[in-house]
């Protein structure tokens, strides 16, 4: 790629190439018209000379007769030719240097046809030959021509010695240009083109391109604005790839699905969001129309809605997936540009499946502690109202009610305190008191608390482990975990059942396994047994005393531990709780 400064200097070359050789060419010709005028102006005065002189001695033939010839060859170094009114040459001064005879005599008859009239003749294939005759006269008639003829042999060596002169200009005139234009190429063409550059570089999107001011004044605008330019259009790229990864970032953490549909409704962008909850390859999603990719008929629905009234949309729905079904808040909105163009569609999916699963918890727990709440007070109140209507009197009944209110309360205030416990941890105002605590003696205490129920039930509960297991917890908290869990097991163990308890120390835990051949629980009851006031089979939990609060506690209480709890079970088979607790618990 030639360069502007090889441009400019070739251009300059070019230019006084063209120049020198037209001016040769011209005053080629200018001196060659010149001189060719003022040697046709001599012929003629030579010519009118010798005519005039004939006529002046007597005519032709007294001129030819007195041999006055051999007087003028030496005056005249041309040829002179004398012919009759006939065309007879009666003389002719040069005849063995004429190169063309024939020419010679066709240019005689073009005289002798001129009919007495002087005139001028250059012939074809000689243009540097000239005629030139004139009439001689005697008493007034014609007695013959006079015919004059030269070469001009000078042009060709004067058209030499010119070029010469124009070939020694040009060479000269180069070296100076080569001289000048290296010095006009370095103040203006090295700027301008380093300009160019610099140009194209920030036409390619390298902003960081600049071009050194230190040039000549006259170009030092030129630069400076090209560099302010430059840095004007860094610091908007800049600016401009804050935003965009601003944007992106933001877009792609924001916790909601985002999916952008543009107006020819080809989906152009989703975020990371929007991959996992809907589980989409990118690969077969990306710019594509969204009725070919989004299977829910409801989304298309909404997007449809959207492209046909321009206006924002925000509903709430819920989605059949395969695991299970999922809730959704949709936010879609049309994407309008300044000059009100029609740019696409953006939806923002909110996952609300966990605030619905709570909304129902609170619901559920709401009418279930109404509920285990109503049953003791509507006890207390029915036993005292039938003591105030009349059997207060009878000893027998007396102590059978108020033995039962007694029992009522005592739930009443085992559910309250159990509330409090656990509302306690939640609000994490609960201190644990740190203590080494043996989990085999845990379990060990608890198995012989439990005995008198083991044995009405014909149950045998094993302990299968080392000597010992340590943890550092809060015993108080670590046995009531236990109670809880062996306390379940015994509840929902058939008679003759059998219950097992394995410990298993690993480096830094402690697993607790609680296994039974009870009754069992169904697959998708597992999920919500940790949640208060849930009862798997409502009737038989209920006549066994328990509140529904216990296994909501264990798992608060191994939360504060950083421990956690894991439950399998099949309907039938039995059920097994894990617990694992760490050995240090951790600041």
């Amino acid at each position: 790629m030639m360069t502007y400064r090889k441009k400019l200097f070739f251009a300059l070359i070019t230019l006084i190439i063209v120049v020198l050789i037209a001016l040769g060419v011209l005053l080629g010709n200018l001196f060659k018209n010149s001189y060719v005028q003022a040697f046709n102006e001599q012929i003629q005065k030579e010519t009118t000379f010798i005519a005039h002189y004939i006529q002046e001695h007597g005519g032709i033939h007294s001129f030819l007769d007195r041999n006055d010839t051999v007087d003028l060859k030496p005056l005249i170094d041309s040829n002179v030719t004398i012919l009759t009114d006939e065309g007879d040459v009666l003389y002719d001064s040069n005849e063995e240097k004429i190169e063309h005879p024939d020419r010679h005599a066709k240019v005689l008859q073009k005289i002798i046809k001129a009919q007495g009239q002087e005139g001028y003749e250059v012939p074809e294939g000689k243009a540097d030959f000239h005629y030139y005759w004139q009439v001689i006269k005697t008493d007034d008639e014609i007695e013959g021509y006079i015919v004059h003829s030269s070469e001009i042999s000078i042009i060709e060596q004067m058209n030499q010695q010119m070029w010469q002169i124009l070939t020694i200009s040009l060479g000269a005139a180069l070296i100076i240009i080569l001289m000048l234009g290296s010095m006009i190429t370095k103040r203006y063409a090295r700027p301008i083109e380093a300009a160019t550059m610099t140009a194209i570089e920030l036409a390619q999107g390298n902003y960081r391109a600049r071009t050194s001011e230190t040039y000549s004044a006259e170009t030092k605008m030129l630069i400076t604005s090209l560099n302010i330019l430059a840095r004007n259009l860094e610091e908007a790229q800049i600016s401009r790839e804050m935003h965009q990864d601003r944007l992106e970032t933001l877009i792609e953490n924001i916790g909601s699905g985002v999916i952008f549909i543009d107006s020819k409704s080809y989906i152009t962008l989703i975020n990371r969001e929007y991959k996992h909850l809907f589980n989409v390859d990118p690969m077969h999603f990306m710019f594509r129309s969204y009725y070919e990719v989004i299977e829910f008929e409801e989304i298309i629905s909404i997007i449809e809605e959207i492209f046909r009234t321009e206006q924002i949309i925000k509903r709430q729905m819920k989605l059949p997936f395969e695991s299970e079904p999922r809730h959704f808040e949709v936010y879609g909105a049309p994407i309008i540009g300044n000059h009100d163009e029609w740019n696409g569609i953006l939806l923002i999916f909110h996952d609300i499946t966990e605030l619905k699963r709570l909304e129902q918890i609170r619901k559920d727990f709401v009418a279930n502690v109404s509920h285990e709440l109503k049953t003791p007070i509507t006890s207390i109140k029915g036993f005292s109202e039938t003591l105030l209507d009349g059997a207060l009197h009878d000893e027998e009944t007396l102590r059978s009610f108020l033995t039962i209110i007694l029992e009522e309360s005592d739930r009443l205030q085992v559910l309250i305190q159990e509330l409090l416990n656990l509302s306690k941890m939640e609000q994490q105002v609960f201190v644990l008191n740190r203590q080494d605590v043996d989990l085999i003696q845990v379990l060990t205490d608890i198995s012989t608390m439990l005995s008198t129920r083991l044995e009405e039930k014909q149950l045998t509960l094993d302990i299968v482990g080392p000597d010992q297991a340590f943890i550092e917890g809060d015993l108080s908290r670590i046995k009531q975990v236990f109670i809880n869990l062996m306390s379940n097991a015994v509840n929902y163990t058939l008679t003759g059942g059998a219950i097992k308890v394995c410990v298993k120390e690993e480096k830094d835990t402690v697993i607790v396994e609680i296994q039974d051949n009870g009754i069992g629980i169904e697959s998708k009851e597992l999920p919500r047994i940790f949640e208060r006031f849930y009862r798997v089979d409502k009737a038989r939990s209920r006549d066994s005393g328990g509140t529904g609060l216990g296994l909501a506690i264990v798992k608060h209480i191994l939360e504060v531990h950083h421990g956690k709890v894991t439950v399998e079970s099949t309907v039938g088979v039995g059920t097994t709780f894990t617990v694992t607790l760490y050995k240090k618990l951790h600041a």
